[in-house]
């Protein structure tokens, strides 16, 4: 009876989850060939692409092929398995075949946030202070205060970069007029600079129309890219425009980087204020510093007559603050030279830096500013004697 033989394959490469033509024998590209054509069940998507394939051995007629995934479908695992087998048994050349089947349970979604997220402060060495602006909901303008705070502080002398973290609808591309692909140096990514600001954002990167369907380790993945491979240089305060809500991005970047705090932005309304409490509550849950509430489209003054109109009530941001006990940054009126300026990538503080609507960000930066310094002058000090 003939032996069976189970050898290396005779290109010598060490096991990867990939293919490289290039070092593969006859044989053993032909056995990826068709391990490509096994699709996971119920989807489109092929074993190879996925990264299921650990290391193929083919040489002498023999095949081995090892598997590896994570699921919660111990069927799906052995139909593969079995899917496999049938597939390897089409190359001509395979007479005996073995696959070796290792399926692993998914961590959980905690346990995935505290595998990938662990504080390190050397991510961006050279930040001193990292302000998040955040919103409990969509639709208050947050990305809007994100920008012109940022470009108030670069005017008032400071270093400041601007991070788009909002991973689902990057704002910054349009709201800075910027359409070009960042470049590299070496292996660093170079930010923009625009307004005395730094500026990363994934839109520089996805095409405008490109949908972001990503789960939170992906999410993850790709804010710690744009921390730690964009080259940043020394600044004084890095502005984070966090997603609206309290998910995955907000934890990841809570847990990955020392915050020098939260600032909330809300609309005078009590369906946003009620949201608002929530994000300011999940950020005290995390142990990070609210640096205070901002009020925006606080309300509208005709331009016509000079009457003042409380579109979206009045004072909500201000009683909120009171009754959480935070503080107050200050009230940006709203107006449609805001949005224009916005949708034209020139900021209002950028467009009329002597109009009302500069002067109240103005006092909103430096509100920023002196709280972020209290907060740092509040913490313990430690003493080595």
């Amino acid at each position: 009876m003939q032996a069976k033989v189970w050898c290396q394959a005779a290109s010598g490469r060490p096991p990867a989850p990939w293919y490289d033509p290039g070092m593969a024998t006859d044989f053993e590209s032909a056995v990826w060939d068709a391990l490509k054509k096994v699709k996971f069940p119920g989807m489109s998507r092929d074993i190879v692409s996925f990264g299921f394939v650990q290391r193929v051995n083919a040489c002498a007629g023999s095949v081995v092929v090892d598997l590896q995934m994570a699921t919660h479908n111990p069927g799906a695992a052995q139909q593969i398995k079995d899917d496999v087998e049938k597939a390897v048994r089409t190359v001509p050349e395979a007479q005996e075949v073995r696959v070796n089947l290792n399926v692993q349970k998914p961590p959980t979604r905690e346990e995935s946030a505290q595998r990938a997220v662990s504080q390190d402060s050397k991510l961006i060495p050279e930040v001193r202070h990292v302000v998040a602006v955040a919103s409990g909901k969509g639709g208050v303008g947050k990305s809007t205060v994100a920008a012109n705070l940022a470009v108030t502080l670069a005017q008032l002398g400071h270093r400041v970069g601007l991070l788009d973290s909002d991973i689902y609808g990057p704002s910054v591309p349009i709201m800075f007029g910027i359409t070009d692909k960042p470049i590299v140096h070496g292996e660093r990514i170079q930010p923009f600079r625009k307004y005395g600001v730094s500026l990363m954002s994934l839109g520089f990167i996805l095409d405008t129309d490109t949908p972001v369907i990503w789960r939170g380790p992906m999410v993850m993945r790709a804010l710690e890219q744009m921390l730690g491979d964009v080259d940043w240089g020394p600044l004084d305060y890095l502005v984070l425009d966090l997603p609206p809500g309290t998910g995955d991005a907000q934890l990841t970047l809570t847990q990955r980087i020392p915050l020098a705090g939260a600032v909330i932005v809300t609309t005078p309304q009590d369906v946003a204020l009620i949201d608002a409490r929530k994000g300011l509550a999940m950020f005290r849950k995390v142990n990070v510093p609210v640096i205070g509430i901002i009020e925006n489209m606080s309300s509208f003054v005709c331009p016509h007559c000079g009457e003042t109109t409380d579109i979206f009530k009045k004072e909500g941001g201000r009683k909120t603050a009171d009754l959480l006990d935070t503080a107050f940054l200050g009230a940006i009126p709203l107006d449609p030279k805001i949005v224009l300026g916005g949708d034209a990538g020139v900021p209002i503080v950028v467009s009329e830096p002597d109009g009302a609507h500069a002067e109240a960000f103005r006092q909103v930066a430096v509100a920023v500013v002196e709280e972020v310094a209290r907060q740092e002058a509040a913490k313990p000090k430690l003493s080595i004697v």
